[in-house]
């Protein structure tokens, strides 16, 4: 799919040797190409390589199984209403385990119906940050006893690495140039 944003185009042959070596990184780790916020970031190649290394851990390295970090990602793309997100994670969430009925649920914001007390745990974690700023007593101590400690401060790590992927793609404008349409309204 041909990405566009609003910011300026950058081609392989006038981009800085730290832009370059950002993007031989980005290209051999798992993700394999300049999808999502890295067509922005790419631009300042410093945040580029840390937001890069620490979305790869956020999204292939945590404790969390993927069904719940996609949950996350969805929970955060639909809050954010970013297009771009929604586009690259829905499939991935659907092919981790997320239900037709939990995703169209999530996209239109309405608390879905969860089969697992871990996922109903890891949307009301997001919901709660999203709609109140904090994680109430009781919801963060059911985390720990699902998630564990670790697994809790990994699970914020995957909400607050996702907002920030979401507002990168909200203000620049990131397209996928995909002919489906929208998941949220403009």
């Amino acid at each position: 799919m041909p990405l566009s944003s609003r910011l300026t185009p950058l081609s392989e042959q006038h981009m800085t040797p730290e832009q370059q070596g950002v993007l031989a990184d980005i290209q051999s780790g798992p993700r394999g190409n300049l999808d999502g916020p890295f067509l922005a970031w790419i631009h300042s190649p410093a945040l580029a390589d840390h937001a890069q290394r620490l979305g790869a851990f956020c999204r292939y390295g945590t404790r969390l199984e993927l069904r719940l970090t996609e949950l996350a990602i969805l929970t955060t793309a639909a809050w954010w209403r970013s297009q771009a997100e929604w586009q690259i994670h829905e499939p991935v969430a659907r092919q981790a385990g997320l239900t037709d009925a939990v995703i169209e649920a999530l996209r239109l914001r309405e608390v879905p119906t969860f089969d697992a007390p871990e996922d109903a745990c890891v949307h009301a974690i997001g919901t709660a940050l999203y709609d109140t700023r904090r994680v109430p007593d009781e919801l963060y101590r059911q985390g720990v006893r699902l998630f564990g400690e670790a697994g809790m401060v990994e699970l914020i790590g995957v909400y607050g690495y996702y907002s920030l992927v979401a507002m990168t793609l909200n203000a620049f404008a990131v397209d996928r140039g995909s002919e489906a349409p929208l998941p949220f309204a403009e």
